[in-house]
């Protein structure tokens, strides 16, 4: 069929459909039957005989490729809330790999970051390779407030997602900006309304030093419009339960893992939509 006319499911891309092919590998050759020799009354029993070797050989045969239909199956990876595409659930991406080495501890600037006990986490949070649904420009981030993802458009049609935690009611700011710059371990300053909501947080008026318990996380990028701090943040959380809830004060918070390989990824004054 002709590729360029070819109608794939939604959100599958051209040459993700149809799926790989089982190779069944399952050839029988059949032998010319040689002249039965001698009375004829032999006959039935070779020809008996011989349906039960046959059927012995096919049997096994089969048993083989059954054990090789399921090593395929093994390989594959069923991603149903985005697209229900069959994809390789090992990407090429060396930082996109298994949820065990992605969340895994790790030391980092000098701060040892804990495991992610990643099987309580959605898995549709987790970091991941899809056909991007976003239609913008390569090195885009586009953060879509009612799914709790935020997207990385890569070259090629695809995009990297994260799972995100955002504002709750009331707190919540849209539009379309640009990553200024970037922190490591950033400063933590609460604002004076901040402040005067919970009055706690009087002691960090001056700011509360980066580590692994500062809301900020990791690694911050600051969002400034026109020319202008927003104010807002994508920034990593040592509360990485709150990922896919809306309880933040309006930032968009990341699992530490994922925005420190978010900040990698990032070069330059980067745009970023949040819808």
């Amino acid at each position: 069929m002709n590729d360029e006319n070819a109608t794939y499911p939604a959100g599958v891309r051209s040459g993700a459909w149809p799926p790989p092919r089982l190779e069944w590998n399952c050839a029988v050759s059949k032998s010319p039957a040689s002249p039965v020799s001698g009375p004829t009354d032999h006959a039935p029993k070779l020809a008996s005989r011989r349906n039960v070797l046959f059927g012995l050989g096919a049997a096994g045969l089969l048993a083989g490729c059954s054990r090789s239909m399921e090593m395929d199956l093994a390989s594959i990876q069923i991603d149903d809330y985005t697209t229900g595409s069959i994809r390789p659930s090992i990407s090429v991406d060396k930082q996109v790999t298994r949820p065990e080495l992605m969340y895994a501890s790790f030391t980092d600037e000098g701060y040892q970051l804990p495991e992610i006990p990643f099987a309580k986490v959605d898995p549709k949070f987790r970091r991941q390779i899809v056909v991007d649904p976003t239609g913008e420009a390569p090195g885009t981030i586009v953060v879509r407030l009612q799914e709790r993802h935020l997207y990385l458009v890569q070259p090629g049609g695809d995009a990297i997602r994260y799972g995100v935690g955002i504002g709750r009611d009331g707190f919540l700011w849209n539009g379309r900006a640009n990553i200024q710059y970037g922190k490591k371990w950033p400063r933590w300053t609460p604002p004076a309304e901040m402040i005067a909501r919970k009055p706690e947080l009087e002691k960090w008026r001056g700011g509360q030093p980066g580590g692994l318990d500062n809301p900020l996380g990791a690694r911050a990028l600051y969002i400034f419009k026109d020319g202008q701090d927003t104010g807002y943040r994508v920034h990593g959380s040592p509360e990485w339960w709150t990922i896919g809830q809306a309880m933040s004060s309006g930032c968009v918070r990341m699992i530490n893992q994922d925005v420190i390989d978010l900040f990698s990824r990032v070069n330059g004054k980067t745009p970023i939509v949040v819808s």
